[in-house]
């Protein structure tokens, strides 16, 4: 398909970044990208044939050999300016977020300054990936060594289209492996503004490669590449398991952040105004598109009113429209597939006796927007109660013991996220021990932070991101045991 005859100046089509060089793929193949705001398109992606990813994968070998061996400081210098390059052009790259992804502008302002940060940190945190001499017989050396583990396939979603991407690439980077980056369709020239940060820092051929192209097919090639050396996937529980039985089959380390369903529980000594204030936020950001969104809402019933009376009233208080309008405070879902998501799921609790309170429909305008949806009394066998919205919609039920309300949260395969709502210590600890998520917020619904680790149980997935146990996944651990001469 061609690029739109008009498409808007500020918007440059992504192109394949394979050996250090911007190249269209190898049979000229190319996707539409649209704006979700507006559905019309807004430029091409190129889609990667399997001579494109072959290539790929021999750069990123060649670049590993070239990284791993380029002298920490020479790396630290890299990649602080591209770290500084991101911020520098912190604003284009979020107008092009924008553009194809439809978050507001502010929102994905907030996102690119945060990537640069998150790189900042693993650059500095690289330089203590200790190793450790461990004492033993005389005449001998016993030591342990962290080596990078080598080229990495890496394959990311379109909800954090600069975030996402970047919290693999700095973590990789930074332990002095190379990779391969399998960015969205829907998200391409985000992707690549981030990739032309590295390049343009000076980072050497083929450390960093950027492809696109049918997910089943680019995930096959490069997972089954004796090349690669560890795969590390975002996104959701089906595809997850699919990617890591594939790196099983070739006995891979895999590093997987898969969906989730965050339970939030809101006790009986709780602010219940406080606590829907700070739930709805959380919950109505990115349009709900995130896999640590709070999505289940279990609510003490004599706080059940209060909370779902000020929640109604913050979901009604947004601002729906083009994330490029100063005014708008949620913009539209990535793509049509999630609207259809998000009508299905509230009908059929609708259908199975939950009330609308606000929203539940489709506005009347172009693009892919569905109204803040906020449902009261959902049954516990409604399919939202059990499948992940990854949309603005939001199931409120009463609880009467924190016994019960517990078994709920932890009764889905799920485990990544989950937040309480407590004035007791003791309760808060309660939950700290008893909710069964990597990830857990008591009195607010705080995201990612790049100092600390993030990551799930269950099906949600393994390993983390963030913290100093980001590097760990890119790492292998080396004993080292030296019989000295004589």
């Amino acid at each position: 398909m061609s690029t739109p005859d008009h498409p808007p100046a500020e918007y440059r089509s992504a192109r394949l970044h394979i050996a250090g060089e911007w190249r269209d793929a190898a049979d000229k193949a190319t996707a539409t990208v649209t704006n979700p705001a507006t559905g019309e398109p807004v430029g091409t992606v190129p889609l990667a044939t399997p001579a494109d990813l072959d290539d790929a994968l021999n750069a990123a070998a060649q670049g590993f050999r070239t990284w791993r061996t380029t002298p920490l400081a020479r790396r630290t210098e890299i990649l602080h300016r591209a770290a500084d390059l991101i911020t520098a052009r912190a604003r284009a790259i979020a107008r092009t977020m924008t553009l194809e992804q439809g978050k507001p502008l502010d929102e994905a302002l907030g996102e690119a300054t945060r990537t640069a940060d998150t790189l900042r940190w693993h650059i500095e945190d690289a330089r203590r990936a200790y190793g450790r001499t461990i004492p033993t017989a005389p005449g001998t050396s016993l030591s342990v060594r962290r080596d990078p583990i080598g080229p990495v396939a890496a394959f990311v979603p379109w909800n954090f289209p600069v975030g996402g991407p970047n919290r693999k690439i700095s973590s990789a980077l930074a332990a002095g492996c190379s990779m391969i980056l399998k960015a969205s369709e829907e998200t391409p020239a985000t992707a690549a503004a981030l990739v032309e940060c590295y390049a343009d820092a000076g980072l050497p051929p083929g450390v960093l490669n950027l492809v696109f192209g049918e997910p089943a097919d680019v995930s096959a090639q490069l997972i089954a590449s004796p090349l690669t050396r560890l795969v590390a996937f975002t996104g959701s529980v089906p595809v997850g398991k699919l990617l890591a039985a594939r790196a099983g089959e070739v006995m891979k380390p895999s590093l997987m952040e898969l969906g989730g369903h965050a339970p939030v529980i809101v006790c009986a000594d709780a602010d219940p105004v406080r606590a829907a204030r700070r739930a709805a936020r959380a919950k109505f950001f990115n349009a709900g598109q995130v896999c640590t969104s709070p999505s289940r809402f279990l609510v003490h019933e004599s706080r059940y009113e209060a909370f779902t009376a000020e929640f109604v009233k913050a979901a009604e208080a947004l601002t729906t429209g083009d994330g490029l309008d100063p005014a708008t405070t949620m913009g539209p879902l990535a793509n049509a597939r999630r609207v259809a998501a998000a009508e299905r799921l509230t009908a059929d609790a609708i259908s199975r006796g939950a009330t609308l309170r606000t929203g539940g429909t489709r506005p009347d305008r172009p693009g892919h927007f569905f109204a803040p949806t906020v449902l009261t009394d959902v049954a516990p066998d409604a399919q939202i109660m059990s499948e992940e919205p990854f949309a603005p919609i939001a199931p409120i039920v009463p609880f009467g013991d924190l016994d019960d309300a517990l078994a709920v949260a932890n009764s889905l395969p799920f485990g990544l996220a989950a937040y309480g709502f407590t004035e007791s210590a003791a309760t808060a600890e309660r939950l700290c021990a008893e909710l069964e998520a990597g990830i857990l917020s008591i009195n607010h619904c705080g995201g990612s932070v790049h100092e600390a680790p993030s990551g799930g149980v269950k099906d949600s997935g393994y390993g983390r991101e963030g913290g100093p146990e980001a590097l760990d996944a890119y790492l292998v651990t080396k004993r080292v045991s030296h019989l000295l001469a004589g």
